[in-house]
């Protein structure tokens, strides 16, 4: 048979019954076919007569057949032969990542947990020497059975000719790329997977926490560390799926699914390239659960008799306590009620005081500091920031004693402290200054951070009022191999009435 006659109803191997063409790009068509023997659906990879990498692909899905994990798509024939050349793998339904997305935001913990899964079986892919090389979001799936599926091993590259100098890097970057993808929604690649694009922030892609409010600062740090190759919060860059997994290893899981090397069940989803899947009603994907905890050991005859004693020390301690409380009671001297007016007054609950405007403060260099996303950092939304320029010193350079943001309250305000919320990166020490005019003399240092990173309250040495609050940097912390300060947001406090 030549592969120019395939059409569907076509039959491969005397068992594939070629039924509905799904997909077809650059001469691979995917189907979807019925498995005769089994009496089930399979997902087929079928190639035009010019396609120039048959044997690479035949190849590829041969020695990706040998894996065994539940995680991948398990790959039940390949050949070519008679001019005809297939890959059958098992047919996946659920819905992508893409999918997920696509509806909405997706659960932080959740997303996590999909990447997490698709970390560990990709390190054991690498492992047997077998890489990806196309990890996006329609590639990782969650199965309509409650599982996690990662499609097209080793075949996606084969069939669209990808290589790597470097492939434990590149599938640690795709991973980094699926982790920014689900704690966003966005998409920090260079190629269309169906998402909008990363936003970037002086020509870099933003940080999961610059995008979404929530994302912890952990999963922030290893999307980083996959994504970008840098280091964060102290660790290197994650170079390796392996590495990348055990990154993820305290991320809750779905319900474990153990190692299966039956068929899978009818009503799976198609392996397929970008682009080669099919519609269609699914269940809806189940939130991942923890790990049960383990059981408590039970002791024995020896733990019994111990206890035992133990109960019977503590009702004689208690009941010794009892008789000589009683006692006291006894010879107790009548206490009167105090006057209200002698009560301790309630104490006062601080109320937030919402600035009037924010602005970047660099009066020792050019007089502002990135004023354009100074509002950024009382806007109420922890996702935003305001940052300082990048310099190639803590000190910032040795240009300049400080810099900071400064915020007009609209007149003067009694201040009870300042909570601010920092980058991760440690090693930025800041400064409370308040005063009556926005000038560098007239603002009065009442309070200092060293070494200061995430939320840090402010709180003044003495009892002070004044219409301009600013947090200044002496000291910035690194990023991305320069030095910058980060702020979130900046909450100013009040003394509330009781």
């Amino acid at each position: 048979m030549s592969m120019s006659t395939v059409e569907p109803g076509t039959r491969l191997a005397d068992r594939f019954r070629l039924e509905d063409r799904v997909h077809e790009s650059a001469g691979a068509t995917l189907w979807k076919a019925l498995d005769e023997i089994l009496a089930r659906p399979v997902a087929v990879h079928t190639f035009a007569p010019d396609f120039p990498r048959v044997t690479e692909v035949v190849t590829a899905a041969r020695v990706a057949s040998r894996l065994t994990d539940p995680r991948l798509t398990q790959v039940f024939d390949a050949a070519d032969e008679d001019g005809t050349a297939y890959v059958v793998s098992e047919w996946v339904s659920g819905e992508s990542l893409l999918d997920l997305l696509e509806s909405g935001p997706v659960d932080i913990a959740r997303g996590a947990a999909l990447v997490a899964e698709a970390a560990e079986a990709l390190a054991h892919a690498h492992a047997a020497g077998l890489t990806h090389l196309h990890l996006t979001p329609g590639r990782l799936v969650w199965t309509s059975g409650g599982t996690v599926k990662l499609l097209g091993l080793a075949v996606d590259a084969a069939i669209l000719d990808l290589h790597s100098e470097d492939p434990a890097r590149e599938d640690a970057e795709g991973l980094g790329r699926l982790l920014y993808a689900a704690l966003t929604g966005h998409w920090p690649g260079e190629s269309d997977c169906g998402l909008p694009p990363a936003p970037l922030d002086d020509g870099r892609v933003c940080t999961p926490r610059q995008v979404t409010a929530g994302v912890p600062g952990y999963l922030d740090a290893i999307t980083c560390r996959a994504l970008l190759q840098e280091p964060r919060r102290g660790q290197p860059p994650l170079t390796t799926p392996a590495e990348v997994a055990e990154a993820l290893a305290e991320v809750p899981r779905p319900t474990p699914v153990p190692v299966n090397t039956a068929p899978p069940a009818l009503n799976l989803r198609a392996e397929a390239p970008d682009g080669m899947g099919m519609g269609g009603t699914t269940m809806p994907p189940q939130r991942p659960h923890p790990h049960p905890q383990p059981p408590r050991p039970q002791g024995g005859a020896a733990s019994r008799i111990l206890l035992t004693v133990i109960v019977l020390l503590v009702m004689a301690a208690v009941g010794v306590g009892a008789w000589t409380v009683g006692k006291n009671l006894g010879n107790t001297p009548r206490v009167t009620q105090p006057d209200v007016a002698d009560s301790p007054s309630p104490t006062a609950k601080p109320v937030a005081v919402k600035p009037v405007s924010a602005t970047g403060f660099d009066p020792l260099g050019d007089g502002s500091e990135k004023p354009e996303i100074a509002g950024l950092a009382v806007d109420g939304k922890p996702s935003t920031e305001w940052h300082t320029d990048s310099y190639l010193g803590a000190d910032l350079g040795g240009l300049k004693d400080g810099v900071g943001l400064i915020l007009d309250m609209g007149k003067p305000v009694p201040i009870a402290d300042v909570v601010v919320s920092l980058g991760d990166s440690a090693g930025a020490t800041v400064q409370l200054k308040v005063g009556d005019a926005a000038d560098l003399g007239s603002l009065r240092t009442l309070a200092e951070a060293r070494g200061a990173s995430g939320t840090v309250t402010l709180t003044p040495s003495r009892a002070t009022t004044g219409q301009y609050v600013l947090i200044w940097f002496t000291r910035l912390p690194p990023y991305l191999g320069k030095y910058r300060g980060t702020i979130y947001e900046v909450t100013v406090h009040s003394p509330g009435s009781p």
